[in-house]
């Protein structure tokens, strides 16, 4: 049973937030993810490794999210629901977060520790 895992993705999330977008579907007005919030998804999936076996109970997260500019809002909810089927079954599991915001210009990255708190 993996306890802890670490791991960084590169690359810039869109803030929750900010991150909808109004669409019409069928002629009704709906809201889905922004083409930037889609695409970090996309590449958060590319280049964070699916454990075989899913963290089970409570844990702890630390991220460090490296923007390119200090414009961004600290959001971390869309990095947490990225993290969903790939380290966790649901980020309802995250009872603890440390979020921290750098700067880095030139490689913005999520460098991301997941750590279990209780055993199930």
């Amino acid at each position: 049973m993996i306890t802890q895992v670490q791991f960084v993705v590169y690359g810039e999330p869109a803030s929750k937030a900010n991150s909808r977008q109004l669409v019409h579907l069928n002629g009704r007005p709906a809201f889905i993810k922004s083409a930037k919030a889609r695409a970090y998804e996309r590449d958060f999936q590319l280049q964070c490794k699916r454990l075989d076996e899913l963290m089970e109970g409570d844990l702890s997260v630390s991220i460090t999210i490296h923007y390119a500019s200090r414009r961004p809002d600290l959001d971390e909810s869309v990095i947490l629901d990225c993290m969903q089927g790939f380290i966790y079954t649901n980020d309802r599991q995250v009872k603890e977060k440390h979020i921290y915001h750098r700067l880095d210009k030139d490689n913005p990255r999520a460098e991301i520790t997941v750590q279990m708190l209780s055993v199930k």
